[in-house]
């Protein structure tokens, strides 16, 4: 099955905003999120480390959840593990994310339906570093 059509994706990526959390991102590069990161700041997008460390990161300065981040954001990229993302797509609600973004391999589908029903836009199993150069 398939969440999050190529429509979502582009509008996510181009509409959405440029505010994008990413929960999991540390200083470790050789971890996935750090590459993605990177390529999503290339992008323009302004990266917000969240980690339990909450340390600065590409230059960002980082926070410990979501809830501590001061200012509006606009897309929830997760990068943890699927038994911890369902949590974190509820977070994203209580925030006022606009849009949720669970990366490769991060699948939970009552965490879809309940943020889709939220109004958010989702995506799963998918990667932005993957789908920016195809849109």
């Amino acid at each position: 099955m398939s969440y999050g059509n190529d429509a979502t994706v582009r509008r996510i990526l181009k509409e959405t905003g440029d505010t994008w959390a990413v929960v999991g991102l540390s200083n470790n590069t050789r971890r996935a999120a750090h590459g993605v990161a990177r390529v999503l700041q290339r992008a323009g997008k302004r990266v917000v480390p969240v980690h339990p460390k909450a340390e600065t990161v590409l230059g960002e300065p980082g926070y410990a959840t979501l809830a501590d981040i001061p200012f509006p954001v606009d897309v929830v990229d997760v990068f943890v593990n699927s038994d911890l993302a369902g949590d974190i797509a509820d977070q994203a609600v209580a925030v006022g994310a606009k849009a949720v973004w669970f990366q490769l391999d991060v699948i939970d589908e009552a965490a879809y339906q309940r943020t889709t029903g939220a109004g958010l836009d989702m995506v799963m199993d998918k990667c932005p570093a993957i789908e920016l150069p195809l849109l």
